[in-house]
């Protein structure tokens, strides 16, 4: 292994022991925030990667995320033996159910492009529940994934809410890890080369279609992983969950946070989970009959008006904004001359 990626192995190590940490500080709901958070970010740093790296649009992330969340609950709850077999059994079926599904879809992508992509994925996340009703995966109700309680050794210190945050935390960082190392590496460089121009990475000996389907299937693993951390978090995986609201939020949340940016990724599922709560928060405060028009309006008036805001003013998103503020700052160790010249 190299040594940028053993520093940023070192560092996603950091931030896992910090957020697990930060849990100690939450109540349960809180906590429960967090878990879904860690689901989300899963998702979108996986389609950031995606749209940022080689430009194909997804709208159907939520799909992959159902596709990891029903391969979750069927192979844990298939697997007996001890939580941590099941566990794992069940993020491997995550993992193969949602890497299949992100090998077709990526398949397909090496022949689509534009508009012909995206309204691909689009159908995917409309006919869910209709797929759900006619496969064996419970039609409305969905599928039960199994109850992992807090271990013994640790539960006397911590509650349910906060190992299932634990779990989430851990899971998404073995999701997003990877992308971060696959983004600054040889396979992000060929991403961009094909990105830039096809024709050109083609004649130096890049593939085109190869490079799309493995983006894809690189975006839909972390999504499933996401699927899986709900399918933990809620002990149940159904497809209106999954619908085409959610699906738009993952966009949404990688264009605010910065296509391309795993940090902006992070940004982006915070805002996307706290927002439409602290919205909630409001409407409920507010009057009965000013609530009841609010309610389910105002969130998504807010987000759009957010991202009509952030593309005008910060095409970049949230992450180059913060890269520019930070290059704006003065060094602490500049001399007066130096400053002023800047």
């Amino acid at each position: 292994m190299s040594p940028n990626r053993w520093k940023t192995a070192l560092r996603a190590l950091l931030l896992t022991v910090l957020a697990i940490g930060a849990t100690f500080g939450l109540d349960p709901f809180r906590n429960y925030q967090l878990a879904t958070i860690a689901a989300c970010f899963a998702a979108v740093a996986g389609l950031t990667v995606l749209v940022g790296l080689t430009g194909q649009l997804s709208l159907g992330h939520a799909v992959l995320m159902a596709a990891g969340g029903y391969g979750f609950a069927f192979t844990a709850t298939a697997v007996e033996g001890p939580w941590a077999l099941s566990l794992l059994a069940g993020l491997g079926g995550a993992v193969a159910v949602s890497g299949l599904l992100g090998l077709l879809l990526g398949l397909a992508a090496a022949r689509l492009r534009g508009p012909y992509l995206a309204g691909l994925t689009l159908a995917l996340v409309i006919a869910l529940p209709s797929a759900a009703s006619t496969l064996p995966l419970g039609a409305d109700q969905g599928a039960r994934a199994p109850f992992f309680a807090v271990p013994e050794a640790l539960s006397a210190l911590i509650a349910l809410e906060q190992w299932h945050a634990w779990l989430a935390i851990i899971v998404a960082a073995l999701a997003v890890t990877p992308l971060v190392m696959l983004r600054s590496g040889r396979a992000g460089l060929r991403m961009r080369a094909v990105l830039d121009d096809e024709t050109a990475s083609r004649l130096s000996g890049v593939d085109p279609g190869l490079v799309k389907a493995g983006a894809f299937v690189a975006s839909a693993v972390p999504a499933g992983l996401g699927g899986a951390v709900l399918a933990i978090a809620t002990q149940q995986v159904t497809p209106g969950g999954y619908g085409l609201a959610f699906s738009l939020l993952l966009v949404v949340a990688a264009v605010i946070g910065g296509l391309g940016s795993i940090g902006g990724a992070a940004i982006g599922s915070v805002l996307v989970v706290l927002l439409p709560w602290g919205v909630d928060e409001i409407v409920a405060a507010t009057p009965s009959d000013l609530g009841q028009r609010l309610d389910g309006n105002l969130a998504v008036l807010l987000f759009g008006a957010g991202l009509i805001a952030m593309t005008l003013a910060w095409p970049g998103g949230a992450a180059r904004l913060l890269d520019r503020l930070r290059a704006a700052r003065p060094s602490r160790f500049a001399t007066p001359s130096t400053t002023t010249e800047r």
